[in-house]
């Protein structure tokens, strides 16, 4: 059964507070009190978890562990996926130094950039190819997703680059958009319009307070 993407969002925004609920020592929790930790109700929250095959609500709630692990099994690969970051500039090395260790089944194993002062170094834990060896690297290290975080310009040539190379998940963090194969996943992340939605809510909010 494939999920819907808001519904596979939700789950992946679910484990991470779940994960912090058991580091802390929490081991039951309540639809309710995961719906207020991500700003939802607990009718969503349970018609999600429902969906994804997990009805075991206990009278002190959800088993935190056993909830992990079935999220787990829904959203991870079996043998893990291999994960390259293109452009390792200060927004690549940010996502690269703060995604490191999080993921078990997800590692981040190459960075590819133009500069040759990057080029093979160890940056943020990760060692920098030049882009010319992203055939070569993307083929012996089996990389299936690439972070592109490369100036706009250069964007849908890394991409259509990534793609011939065999990369079939895409994380794009530049403002241009994305058209490539059927075959390739693109998740498109633009930090202007996500900020341009919060201030405008922040403008509305202060509208109608002062209305």
């Amino acid at each position: 059964m494939k999920l819907p993407e808001r519904t596979v969002e939700r789950i992946s925004e679910y484990r991470r507070s779940l994960l912090n609920c058991l580091a802390e020592g929490k081991t039951h929790i309540y639809s309710h009190e995961l719906a207020q930790m991500h700003h939802n109700t607990a009718v969503q929250v349970r018609r999600d978890i429902m969906f994804i095959g997990y009805s075991s609500m206990q009278r002190k709630g959800y088993d935190v562990k056993e909830l992990i692990d079935v999220i787990g099994n829904i959203l991870d690969s079996e043998t893990g996926l291999n994960v390259a970051v293109v452009g390792i500039g200060n927004l690549g090395r940010a996502i690269t130094a703060y995604f490191m260790g999080k993921r078990s089944k997800l590692n981040i194993v190459a960075a590819f950039d133009v500069d040759p002062n990057k080029v093979d170094r160890v940056i943020s834990g990760v060692k920098c190819y030049a882009i010319n060896q992203m055939q070569e690297i993307i083929s012996q290290k089996n990389i299936s997703i690439a972070v592109i975080t490369v100036p706009a310009d250069q964007a849908r040539e890394i991409a259509e680059n990534l793609y011939l190379a065999g990369v079939r998940g895409l994380l794009n963090f530049t403002t241009v958009p994305l058209n490539v194969s059927p075959e390739v996943y693109i998740d498109e992340y633009d930090m202007i319009t996500s900020l341009e939605k919060v201030a405008y809510f922040v403008k509305t909010n202060k509208a109608v307070n002062t209305a």
